[in-house]
Order: structure tokens, then sequence, then C-alpha cells
């Protein structure tokens, strides 16, 4: 349970309203400060629509760190949001394995995209191996694009994990469909 309240948009000034047209857990929890939210949002406005990351390749990026972390909440969203961008359901079985050390499908590049990620997650940076094989791949600005992702939703499991947001009814199937492991792994 939320260790703050959910806020809806007729809790909040008319000016600040429009921070809940996605009316999201998080964002009514982050709501409890408007402008808090508000410059939360930027950053995560641009990582959805103006980052020049392939949009699948980043949302597999978020869902090794939601994975990695066993956050129910960033997890079930990403497996929702990713399917939106490309990401099926196979992907997220692959990505799962390949957490686990396990042998998967995920193709080259999508490999050294989720590695990249994970070792932000896990090592707090990626390795010189891992950033050279995907600036060769990427480029140096979409993989720092990469690491901008990665290190955000870092962040955002924190504050979920923190602040205690609940995953709404409506994304709990996909915790069923793809269950997280026990503890973090990373």
């Amino acid at each position: 349970m939320a260790l703050l309240p959910y806020l809806s948009e007729s809790d909040l000034a008319e000016t600040d309203r429009e921070l809940l047209v996605r009316p999201i857990n998080l964002f009514r929890g982050l709501a409890n400060s408007p402008d808090g939210l508000r410059h939360f949002q930027v950053l995560g406005q641009w990582i959805r629509h103006g980052c020049e990351l392939d949009p699948r390749l980043r949302e597999l990026a978020i869902l090794q760190v939601g994975y990695l972390t066993a956050s129910p909440y960033e997890w079930s969203h990403h497996v929702k949001i990713g399917h939106d961008f490309g990401v099926t359901d196979d992907d997220v079985a692959e990505l799962v394995k390949a957490s686990n050390g396990e042998e998967h499908t995920l193709g080259e590049l999508e490999t050294l995209v989720v590695t990249g990620a994970r070792e932000v997650t896990a090592d707090r940076a990626m390795s010189p191996a891992t950033w050279s094989a995907l600036e060769g791949r990427l480029g140096r600005a979409r993989l720092v694009d990469l690491v901008i992702v990665a290190s955000f939703y870092n962040a955002v499991i924190r504050i979920l994990g923190t602040l205690q947001i609940d995953v709404e009814p409506e994304y709990a199937g996909y915790l069923e469909k793809f269950p997280l492991p026990e503890k973090p792994l990373a």
C-alpha cells in the first residue's frame, strides 16, 4: 500500500491538473509534489517521444531494469508499453532467459542492449567491452540515450519502491504471464 495518497485531478490546482492526463498510480502519487512530477515527466516524455534510440530497444532496456530489480510496477507497465513499441511476448520470455544466464534467442543487438542495461543496473557502469560493442552498433549519441534510459529507470524503480506504489489491477495479468524473480537479481 502506497505511503501517500493517490491524488486525482480534482485534488490539484487548476494549473496542475494536466499532470494527471495519464492517471497511473505513479503519477497520482508523485502529484503530491506537482512541481516534482512536472519535472519528472519532462525526462520521461523525452525518453518516450524524443529519444532517438529505437523504441523496441529502449523498451527492452527498461524491461531489463524492471526484471533485474524485481519491480512489479515497472515490469508490468513496460511489458504493456513494450507491446505498443514492437516488443513481443517471445521477446519478453527470451529477455527473462537472458537475465537468468540461460540460452536465449534475442538477436545480437538486442543482447548487447540488455547487457548494457544489466551492467548499468547491477554494476552502476557499463563495461568497456559492452560500451565499445554498443558504440559500434548504435553510435555515440544513441549509446548515451541508452545510458540515460537505463539510469532513469533505475531511479524510477527506487521511487516506486520507496513510495510503495501499487500496481493497478489492469496490469496484474502481465505479472501472472511473466513472473518476476522472488528477489532482485541486481
